[in-house]
């Protein structure tokens, strides 16, 4: 039977709240574009910063890195593409409902992480309890189609990059060195699609409002580095349904501070979740 460990765990939760917190920052923002152009170069930064401190990856793993900076720009279209659309209460438990269970199967398949039959029913509560926060409202209503299918493929690419990063992060030799090359690679493509999309708004806007994107980016790469290391020595599907509380911490975002509707649905769909965390991770004699 696969575990993830006390201290592992208290840390992914720490990820969760930090992606759930700077995907708020994005949602909120006036320009989503430019705010998430400026968290990606501040990564990138952070990244650059942080190379000659860390050991680079084995050559095994660059075409994990080149892999995962393809999917990442993916990810972050349709990421967009489902806020323009949606609320983030609704958008963002999703993408990250469909994630663990795709990854289950191709860590299953294709890495040997085969999963206990009680880890399995925790996993199927998980996803169930996060897509519950989403579907809270009832069935998608008029308007809310595209924010639907741009969730569907944001939570497929958050799958893809889960598991090439956890693949890459183990062949690295240094879980460290292949957060900081990945946060360079893929950093400034967003930024200068920003400016040239947005060109005479970019000064203005970072003028305003650069410290958004800043304390966006900054958490961000902590967040998601946390998120990598613990997929380097811990099993790939429990790192990410426990990193799925990020819906929980999301919904409790969109309602308390965006001001979007919370209700008894959504609590009922977070207790589902909890008990699905609790039976993939509790051991029982």
């Amino acid at each position: 039977m696969l575990s993830i460990g006390a201290p592992v765990a208290a840390l992914v939760l720490l990820s969760a709240l930090i992606h759930a917190s700077w995907n708020a920052i994005i949602k909120s923002d006036a320009d989503r574009l430019l705010s998430f152009g400026v968290v990606m170069l501040v990564g990138a930064v952070m990244g650059l910063a942080a190379v000659p401190f860390t050991q680079t990856p084995a050559l095994d793993a660059w075409p994990w890195l080149i892999g995962s900076v393809v999917i990442h720009v993916f990810y972050y279209f349709f990421l967009l593409r489902a806020y323009a659309h949606g609320d983030l209460s609704h958008v963002y438990p999703i993408a990250r409902g469909i994630a663990p269970l795709l990854v289950a199967v191709i860590a299953g398949r294709f890495v040997g992480e085969q999963l206990a039959l009680r880890e399995v029913l925790g996993l199927l509560l998980v996803s169930s309890g996060v897509v519950g926060l989403a579907f809270a409202r009832g069935l998608p209503r008029a308007g809310e189609g595209r924010a639907l299918i741009y969730a569907v493929l944001t939570g497929i690419s958050i799958a893809g990059y889960t598991v090439v990063d956890g693949m890459g992060a183990r062949a690295s030799g240094s879980a460290l060195g292949y957060i900081a090359w990945l946060n360079v690679l893929e950093g400034p493509w967003i930024f200068v699609l920003a400016v040239f999309r947005r060109r005479g708004a970019t000064i203005p806007y970072l003028r305003q409002y650069w410290w958004r994107g800043t304390v966006g980016g900054v958490i961000a790469t902590i967040g998601y580095g946390i998120a990598i290391w613990a997929l380097s020595v811990s099993p790939m599907a429990h790192v990410t349904a426990l990193r799925e509380t990020s819906s929980l911490f999301g919904a409790l975002i969109g309602a308390y501070i965006l001001k979007e509707s919370l209700g008894i649905r959504r609590v009922l769909a977070a207790a589902i979740m909890v008990s699905g965390l609790l039976m993939m991770n509790l051991r029982f004699s």
